[in-house]
């Protein structure tokens, strides 16, 4: 039969075109069993499912049943913990996802490495146990020089065969384990090569179906295809507990993890860590590493005061724009979305009167970082006419606010946290909606606090 990459959907001829995604060229052909008979047995292979932390039997009301709260395992990362909601819940299912290269595996294997009071099983299906060793060696965790048994904690595996994984978890009895990557993992149980659709979607609901009967959690680590989402991914999304995306570009330091799903915490926290040599060191204050030091005299850059989940940061808006070279201007943004940039340069035109139609007007987000905050607008705004103008604006002011398509200045939230954290960092000055106003008390601060209605408000107060 053929199924489709991207959605999963089932065809029994081959399609160009998925009925049910709309995505071209994405079926592939696997094989399905003759009989169900080889499946049961290949199953009956697995070995029995805990009955501990569900119940099996009769359906019971829902005020029968007994949910106590089972602590959180520390994962001793307060960037890994927070994106988490607190910690690794026992009997989860995580699936990390991200491009080649990127440190999936460098952030798992550091992260193990430090629970020297758990027991972990690392289950290696694309490297060998000499590789993952020089690995841990290149991190400094477990070396020559260590003390003897650290890093005894640490079991490593290498196979891909599910029914072999589930005998050493058995044999094991870890307190967490790790998958890598969940692409080469396969079951007797589905007549296809490893990584087919087929095999994915088995071997994860199998892992599943343990995981939450009484099992320890486990960590899958995914690869990515090339539109950029999890190999198979709404077979995986909907199958696992959390989804957390590790993304960043390889020519800059900084590493996001965000959490697109996540059934025991926010979606909307946010992860941030730098590569270094030794591996991947959580940034606690993104802010004081986002900003540059020399911007004083420089045109076309603002300062946000933006939000990612819960965590205030200050970051640095860079925009350029230039008359066109060729006969259509070209727009062009990096960590920020470029639909939203075009929306801003026709209120710019329409509302305030700068003509941008002939010119290239080119974003950047400073430090590779894609920000979705709205209260990045007014920043944007001030960067482009800055810019334009070549007109530096003062280095100790921050901007917060959301531009309406009638060129007011919406309000945004956490406007308290926003505006602290860009007194913790020695800002003067604070641009803020008028609307946030009355949830302020400016006695309370240091940094002047400046409301404006319109866009043309905060030019005036920025440019004169």
């Amino acid at each position: 039969m053929y199924v489709c990459d991207n959605c999963g959907q089932e065809s029994a001829k081959w399609l160009g075109r998925c009925p049910a995604c709309g995505q071209w060229q994405t079926f592939r052909e696997i094989r399905v069993a003759a009989t169900a008979a080889p499946r049961r047995g290949a199953m009956s292979a697995m070995p029995a499912m805990p009955a501990s932390g569900r119940d099996v039997g009769r359906p019971v009301p829902l005020a029968e049943i007994h949910a106590d709260a089972e602590p959180r395992m520390d994962l001793l990362d307060a960037e890994l913990n927070r994106v988490l909601g607190g910690g690794l819940v026992p009997g989860s299912l995580v699936l990390l996802g991200g491009e080649p290269g990127i440190g999936k595996s460098t952030l798992v294997l550091q992260t193990v490495l430090r629970l020297t009071g758990r027991k972990v099983l690392y289950v290696s299906g694309e490297e060998s146990a000499r590789q993952l060793k020089l690995r841990a060696d290149r991190l400094g965790a477990v070396s020559a020089a260590s003390p003897p048994g650290l890093g005894a904690h640490l079991l490593v595996v290498c196979d891909t065969s599910l029914e072999n994984i589930f005998a050493h978890i058995e044999a094991e009895r870890p307190d967490l384990v790790v998958i890598d990557s969940i692409q080469t993992m396969s079951t007797a149980a589905v007549d296809s090569s490893p990584g087919s659709l087929a095999q994915i979607r088995e071997c994860a609901a199998a892992l599943l179906r343990y995981a939450k009967g009484g099992g320890p959690g486990i960590i899958l680590i995914g690869h990515i295809n090339k539109e950029g989402t999890l190999a198979g991914p709404k077979v995986l999304e909907h199958i696992v507990d959390t989804v957390l995306q590790f993304e960043g570009d390889q020519h800059h330091l900084y590493r996001i993890l965000r959490s697109q799903k996540n059934r025991f915490g926010s979606t909307s926290e946010l992860g941030i860590y730098e590569m270094r040599s030794e591996g991947l060191r959580p940034v606690g204050n993104p802010s004081e590493l986002l900003l540059t030091d020399n911007q004083e005299g420089l045109s076309g850059i603002a300062i946000a005061a933006a939000i990612e989940g819960v965590r205030p940061f200050l970051i640095e808006t860079q925009a350029l724009v230039s008359t066109a070279a060729y006969g259509t201007a070209q727009r062009s943004a990096n960590g920020f979305d470029c639909r939203r940039l075009n929306m801003l340069l026709a209120v710019l035109e329409k509302r305030v009167g700068f003509k941008l139609a002939q010119k290239d007007v080119f974003l950047n987000i400073a430090g590779g970082l894609r920000v979705t905050d709205p209260a990045m607008d007014l920043a944007v705004i001030a960067a482009i006419l800055s810019s334009n103008v070549d007109t530096a604006i003062d280095g100790d002011v921050a901007l917060t606010g959301e531009v309406g398509l009638s060129g007011e200045i919406r309000p945004v939230g956490r406007i308290k946290q926003r505006v602290a954290e860009a007194q913790r960092l020695g800002f003067s000055r604070i641009v803020v909606p008028a609307a946030n106003v009355k949830a302020l008390d400016p006695r309370a601060y240091k940094i002047a606090i400046e409301p404006c209605r319109k866009v043309e408000d905060a030019l005036r107060t920025l440019f004169g």
